[in-house]
């Protein structure tokens, strides 16, 4: 976990940070990395399967970011498929990964704080989910949204394209992939 400033760039942005440092870790673990994929906004999936996930929670003085990672176990769920880097064929310790997270974090951390969301979107985009995907999106009021991914908006937020056209941008929700 790792505390970071509410007078630092808007939090809309730092799961989305957070994702490119720890995809980028994960690649170099992965013996087969293809099948490696950022879901919007906190999570990675190895072939569909949940990976790795990574929880924002704001306090009054600080944002915590949570990431955790399926090293050597993963859970059996009953609402999605989930998997773990040995599972994969990956022999990195959680030890090694740590150290490499957390130089990586500084990294995009930098990026993020010295040009903003848009390098780091571009990046997440070339390891997301594809413009067009079908998605399911958990709205906080628990209402349920089904569309397209359109791609992410300027903040880093979602754009979901509507069957009747409309395009709505997500800030916040439980997104999943139909």
């Amino acid at each position: 976990m790792v505390a970071i400033r509410p007078d630092d760039p808007p939090a809309a942005g730092l799961a989305l940070v957070a994702a490119v440092a720890l995809e980028e870790v994960l690649r170099t673990a992965l013996p087969d990395p293809r099948a490696l994929q950022l879901k919007w906004p906190n999570d990675l999936l190895l072939d569909g399967a949940k990976l790795s996930g990574i929880l924002l929670e704001r306090g009054a003085a600080y944002v915590v970011v949570g990431i955790g990672v399926n090293v050597a176990h993963h859970p059996a769920l009953a609402d999605r498929a989930t998997t773990s880097l040995r599972a994969a064929g990956a022999t990195v310790d959680a030890a090694t990964l740590l150290e490499s997270l957390a130089d990586r974090f500084a990294a995009s951390l930098a990026v993020w704080r010295g040009q903003g969301i848009a390098p780091v979107a571009a990046r997440w985009s070339t390891r997301a989910h594809p413009v067009g995907t079908a998605l399911s999106v958990r709205l906080p009021d628990q209402t349920t949204l089904m569309g397209q991914f359109l791609g992410l908006d300027t903040s880093g937020a979602l754009l979901l394209g509507l069957a009747d056209g409309t395009r709505h941008v997500i800030h916040a929700g439980d997104v999943f992939m139909v």
